[in-house]
């Protein structure tokens, strides 16, 4: 077997692990990645990018006023029981530190969403904005050849392969046919998508989470730290004392042992696609095989599995074992299902949402974890603890057409072919609608009824839809008097059904406040560190804001690096 030497071995290659390789290799080491999969960026590369840092510069630069006292309020109300102290306090000391070091350092760089609302902006320590910041998009041109070896974007979230930002852009798409402007907005986009397409044989407008790890990856590069693909990690190696010392890993010319002096950095992903762990700790898959991820094939657990081959455990008393997300599936071309996480639609005027009784169940603003928790709550009033958990998105045809709903796009985008091949399902009444999801008609007539009364006026008397700064971001800003709320009584009706999925796994390996892998004892295992998924979140099982994923993702990340090296900043 072949042998190396390295400082750090750095396994996965989302935004954990490249920010944990980029920051070791601007202090000195000597670093390389190992991915499993032929593409890298892991989840990341699919995401929404967005990442979660209180007091981070570019809103501070904008004059938002933040302070890591008011977070860690916030945090300790979301987390509650499970509020982890010193990894809270040691990420909120360190998240702006590392945007700056970034910042100045690397080709990542950064825009503040200033709309982007905390999920619970009204609880203790909450903000309306300012928390959450995104990668600046990214020339894909500027990775040369290593373009081709990054993961694509999910597809059921691009426009014919086009990646569209959030905010104003976005906003764009929507108005493409009532307004010029936007016209030729989306034009511009849509030539220069074709252009790239014809040269490149893919977008090169990175955007999101692709941009994310597209910086990370270009200033990787730009340091000399390669990213090895198809390149499982099988087992790490230890010493007599239990000291990690580096791991085996089968490369495609063959299999080679890493010593790393410094240490080896677990960031593969956590477990979305492991469907043994899932059956242990997803209630709602009781075979496992029940739950929808968009996570890539390839996250399937090993970083938390070579974590407990040299006594790690992993974190298994958070409330939620991952972040919900609801998703339905879009057939693909090749006639698999394709997975598509619903973001935005749920706040738009005229959509609510019901399970087969006919009866909405949530304020479908409310964030996408806190919307699934309470789908499977009402599907096990109403079936029982083994019930189906599902639900459907009911609109009617004004709010489907300017809107959207799920993959089927907003006019002029033709859908009958969604209606063929049954993503789509459309009713002339709503009645007809209610038989064909299998719900009671008289009562989703009468949930729709009771709903449109108070809608026409702003209110949701329910659930209160739109009551909160988050809500109305995702709302419709020239719809009023409540940019989330309208009647549904334009027929014909359409419905997309939902299944619970995830954002990643929130149980993970337990660690420090140093991004060490602790032993059963508490103590930690020298030489092995966890960032990303792999590691349990800070969170407490909760989901408080766009990005509390990848935020301290890259924290963490910058934190390992910082103290492989002994360094307090």
């Amino acid at each position: 077997m072949k042998k190396m030497e390295v400082d750090v071995l750095v396994v996965g290659s989302g935004a954990g692990g490249l920010s944990t390789a980029v920051a070791a290799a601007h202090r000195g080491l000597k670093v390389v990645v190992a991915e499993k999969e032929p593409v890298f960026g892991g989840t990341t590369a699919r995401s929404g990018g967005w990442m979660w840092i209180p007091g981070n510069g570019p809103a501070m630069r904008e004059g938002v006023e933040d302070s890591a006292e008011k977070a860690r309020i916030y945090l300790q109300h979301e987390a509650g029981e499970h509020f982890d102290a010193p990894r809270v306090d040691a990420f909120l000391d360190a998240g702006p530190k590392a945007v700056k070091f970034f910042e100045e350092k690397t080709a990542l760089q950064f825009d503040l969403g200033p709309f982007f609302a905390d999920y619970h902006p009204d609880a203790p320590g909450g903000m309306d904005g300012g928390r959450s910041i995104v990668a600046r998009p990214f020339d894909g041109r500027e990775l040369g050849g290593e373009i081709k070896r990054l993961r694509p974007p999910l597809a059921e979230i691009t426009f014919l392969g086009m990646m569209i930002g959030s905010g104003k852009e976005l906003l764009h798409f929507f108005n493409v046919t009532r307004s010029p402007v936007s016209a030729f907005y989306v034009s511009k986009l849509f030539f220069k998508f074709l252009r790239d397409v014809t040269f490149h044989g893919r977008a090169m407008r990175l955007m999101n989470g692709n941009a994310l790890v597209a910086r990370l990856a270009k200033s990787a590069f730009d340091k000399d730290v390669p990213i090895w693909t198809s390149a499982p990690v099988r087992s790490l190696i230890q010493d007599e004392n239990g000291r990690v010392l580096g791991a085996r890993i089968d490369k495609e010319d063959g299999p080679v042992e890493v010593i790393a002096r410094k240490g080896v950095v677990l960031a593969a992903g956590g477990f979305p696609q492991d469907a043994i762990r899932r059956k242990e700790l997803i209630p709602h898959a009781p075979s496992g095989h029940e739950h929808v991820t968009p996570a890539p094939p390839g996250n399937t657990g090993d970083g938390l599995r070579l974590g407990e081959a040299v006594g790690a455990t992993v974190n298994t008393d958070l409330p939620h074992a991952a972040a919900w997300v609801p998703i339905s599936r879009p057939r693909r071309p090749d006639g698999t299902l394709g997975t598509f996480p619903h973001f935005v639609d749920r706040s738009k005027p005229g959509i609510i949402a019901v399970t087969r009784s006919g009866r909405r169940f949530v304020n479908e603003s409310n964030s996408y974890h806190d919307f699934c928790q309470a789908m499977v709550r009402r599907c096990r009033e109403e079936g029982g603890p083994d019930a189906e958990i599902a639900a459907w998105f009911v609109t009617d045809h004004r709010a489907f057409r300017k809107y959207g709903l799920g993959f089927a796009k907003p006019a002029p985008v033709p859908y009958g072919k969604l209606i063929k091949n049954g993503y789509l399902i459309r009713g002339d009444t709503l009645e007809d609608l209610a038989n064909q999801i299998g719900a009671d008609p008289k009562v989703l007539a009468e949930t729709v009824q009771n709903f449109n009364g108070p809608a026409r006026r702003g209110e949701d008397p329910e659930f209160g839809k739109g009551s909160t700064s988050y809500n109305r971001s995702l709302g419709d800003p020239e719809h009023g008097p409540n940019p989330c709320l309208a009647p549904i009584e334009q027929g014909p009706f359409y419905a997309v059904r939902l299944y619970v999925g995830d954002l990643g796994t929130f149980a993970g390996l337990r660690t420090d406040e140093n991004a060490q892998v602790l032993n059963g004892n508490g103590q930690p295992l020298g030489g092995l560190y966890s960032v990303g998924n792999d590691a349990a979140s800070i969170m407490g099982g909760n989901y408080p804001g766009g990005g509390i994923t990848l935020g301290p993702a890259i924290t963490f990340g910058y934190i390992a690096a910082r103290h492989m090296t002994g360094a307090n900043e």
